[in-house]
């Protein structure tokens, strides 16, 4: 008698889950893959600069109303630093202040091209947003970004003239090589007791360790905007001592920093050394509010008209730095009656 039965078949081997994708996520991505043309680290500098504010300009919001738009000029380490003060007032009353420092590998990016982002902060935050346009590299190498984003987070926090507003404590923030800036800054203030204080830190999709070699950097290196030879064409651009603590802060000591805001992407190649760095400061005692904007890539902050949904986790970042402000704030102030 012939054996009718169907032989089992084999077990299928277990593949690893792709990642998840929004659906708007996918689409601009797909435009971006499809779309013909040298990527960024085939280009020059200027020409890659260029090639941002495009980007920028049709993939990003309007900055939409504001009271106030003004210009400044900040005494730098090299000469005069160019800022802008974004503010959804006209006049305001002494309080915080936002420095923010925008991304773009420490080679591109300006203020321009994160103003639209600026204005909403100030917006939803109801604080003053001074976005400093510091040095960039391949120019002007490591360390002339954060010695400038320094020398002008020091020019605010003495409330000059120019500014038309009295500062009591500062905010420091900025996105991707703008994150590094900011905890840099926020380091650097820790250590000078004399400093108007930092009472919130709040980096965005920040690159903490330059040095190291993540897993998320190997899993998106490719087909998600940011990509690994960009990464590797800023690096060389900037040319940082990478084990030092104002290239890789997070190989420093973290203790004593202040609360901090630390929002990832989830499909982006630094996504691993954010969440590193918000584990770091939990370990050093550092009140932390971590988020991770799922399914969205690096830069989402900037894409926001080409990716709606990142819109909502811009809105969910800023309510979470507003609490922030808002109990780092009273701490202050009851510190300062006690004292």
């Amino acid at each position: 008698m012939t054996d009718s039965r169907v032989p089992d078949a084999p077990a299928p081997l277990v593949q690893p889950s792709a990642p998840f994708v929004r659906p708007d996520v996918r689409g601009f991505l797909d435009y971006l893959n499809a779309a013909p043309g040298p990527k960024t680290h085939e280009l020059d500098a200027p020409t890659a600069r260029q090639m941002f504010t495009m980007l920028g300009s049709v993939a990003e919001l309007p900055i939409g109303e504001l009271a106030t738009i003004v210009d400044l000029s900040i005494p730098g380490p090299a000469g005069a630093i160019p800022a802008r003060l974004f503010d959804a007032a006209a006049s305001r009353e002494p309080g915080p202040a936002l420095v923010f420092y925008h991304g773009g590998g420490f080679v591109i990016g300006d203020i321009g091209t994160h103003a639209s982002l600026c204005a909403e902060m100030s917006r939803v935050l109801n604080v003053p947003v001074i976005s400093v346009d510091y040095r960039l590299a391949p120019e002007h190498r490591w360390p002339a970004a954060p010695d400038d984003c320094e020398a002008a987070t020091r020019w605010v926090a003495g409330s000059p003239a120019e500014l038309g507003r009295k500062v009591t404590s500062l905010i420091v923030s900025g996105d991707s090589a703008g994150g590094n800036l900011a905890i840099v800054v926020a380091m650097a203030l820790r250590d000078d007791a004399a400093a108007v204080p930092v009472i919130v830190q709040a980096p965005m999709y920040p690159a903490t360790d330059m040095g190291r070699e993540f897993p998320s950097y190997v899993e998106f290196a490719d087909g998600y905007l940011l990509t690994r030879d960009t990464m590797e064409w800023f690096v060389d651009a900037y040319a940082a001592d990478l084990a030092h603590a104002r290239s890789s802060p997070l190989q420093s000591d973290l203790r004593g920093m202040p609360p901090a805001v630390v929002i990832t992407a989830s499909l982006d190649p630094i996504r691993d050394q954010g969440r590193a760095y918000a584990a770091k400061l939990i370990e050093a005692g550092v009140p932390v509010v971590f988020r991770e904007a799922s399914g969205n890539i690096h830069g989402f902050a900037n894409i926001r008209q080409a990716i709606p949904s990142s819109q909502g986790d811009v809105a969910a970042y800023l309510a979470a730095v507003k609490a922030m402000i808002g109990e780092a704030e009273a701490q202050r102030v009851m510190t300062q009656a006690a004292g």
